[in-house]
């Protein structure tokens, strides 16, 4: 359930509107997750699969009561009557794709990472907010039910001043052929801690360490660390190799410290009532040297969390904000503060890990599309 305090909260209970017309473009997996979320929301008339491989944009339109398929962006633009594309396609073709949506006038979803440089972001953000566009980046978590309500905590300060996050997301995955496990993985936790912490994610410089055990050209296994505000660190693991699957967050505040955990449907959320308190001297000249250290060891409580595909909740945030003209909340924005976390990651990969600043975060794009 949202946070009270969202701005972007959209009540349940919504009057009837004329249906938005949407095509998907890109039939592989997520594409097809898109395309089955928006033919069966109440907001979109789902009216076209753009791929370039007509077949299997064929296969996708049939199991979807044979919505047509086209072979290219540009014939979906010049031929079908639509006004939004939801773009599920390799980062690397995001930037041609989004530019020719919007500059024919199209809204526009795009699957995460929004592009596959800080440079071709900023360009797409900048002709989106040109033409009153919205560009929203599809970053799903955030609109999980178990990740709002990780946001409400957070910002209504129940866990207290955040003091570390570690975060992991592990799996026997398939090697990417023009990313490495960075650009692959850890994109969705930088988006949830973008989503969830307060002002966003903003580290002023980060330190990775990746390897390539197997020699496949790309690290496979990758940890980096960021620093974030009054020192506290973040750190995420990413793992294309691990034979168990993980996908864990931990947020540790003054307060409580909360764990995620995405794979347990019986108890994702788990907030524990633990800790350690240092009650420091103010009269102490050396105040570190002079302090009491206390541990708490209070109650574990579960929230109670409905249970909703957070992808019907991507699409629906799409249209309300169309039809409203307001900024989503995951917008282009939040994914260039993930793009500059990305590329201070290579850069510091660059360096054997010497930690790197992050480039971009301290220009404030608040009210961009």
């Amino acid at each position: 359930m949202s946070s009270p305090a969202n701005p972007f909260h959209v009540p349940t209970h919504r009057k009837p509107a004329a249906k938005l017309r949407a095509a998907v473009v890109g039939a592989g997996y997520w594409g097809s997750n898109l395309a089955r979320n928006l033919k069966s929301s109440p907001d979109w008339d789902l009216v076209a699969i753009c791929d370039l491989d007509l077949d299997r944009a064929g296969n996708l339109a049939a199991v979807l009561d044979d919505v047509p398929g086209v072979e290219s962006l540009e014939e979906l633009l010049d031929t079908v009557d639509i006004d939004a594309v939801a773009i599920a396609t390799p980062a690397r073709t995001h930037h041609g794709a989004v530019m020719t949506a919007l500059r024919a006038g199209k809204h526009v979803l795009v699957e995460s990472p929004l592009a596959d440089s800080r440079a071709h972001g900023m360009e797409m953000v900048v002709e989106a907010d040109a033409n009153g566009l919205v560009l929203m980046a599809d970053h799903t978590y955030c609109y999980s039910p178990a990740v709002l309500k990780m946001q409400e905590l957070v910002q209504a300060g129940s866990l207290g001043e955040i003091l570390f996050i570690d975060s992991v997301r592990i799996n026997l995955g398939l090697v990417q052929p023009d990313v490495d496990v960075f650009w692959d993985l850890a994109p969705h936790d930088l988006s949830i801690l973008d989503f969830v912490l307060p002002g966003g994610l903003q580290p002023s410089e980060v330190s990775a360490f990746g390897a390539d055990p197997l020699g496949t050209g790309r690290d496979c296994v990758g940890h980096l660390n960021l620093r974030l505000r009054n020192d506290a660190t973040a750190h995420v693991h990413v793992n294309w190799l691990s034979p168990t699957k993980i996908r864990q967050m931990v947020i540790g505040g003054s307060r409580r410290t909360l764990v995620w955990d995405d794979l347990n449907p019986q108890q994702r959320l788990s907030v524990y009532d633990r800790g350690v308190t240092l009650d420091r001297q103010p009269q102490s000249p050396d105040a570190r040297k002079n302090s009491d250290i206390s541990y708490r060891l209070g109650d574990t409580w579960s929230p109670a969390l409905p249970e909703r595909e957070a992808l019907g909740e991507v699409v629906e945030e799409f249209a309300q904000c169309i039809r409203n003209n307001r900024s989503p909340r995951t917008n282009g924005a939040s994914g260039l503060r993930v793009l500059s976390v990305l590329e201070a990651v290579t850069r510091s990969l660059g360096l054997d890990g010497q930690s790197a600043a992050v480039e971009g975060n301290e220009m404030r794009l608040e009210g961009v599309r």
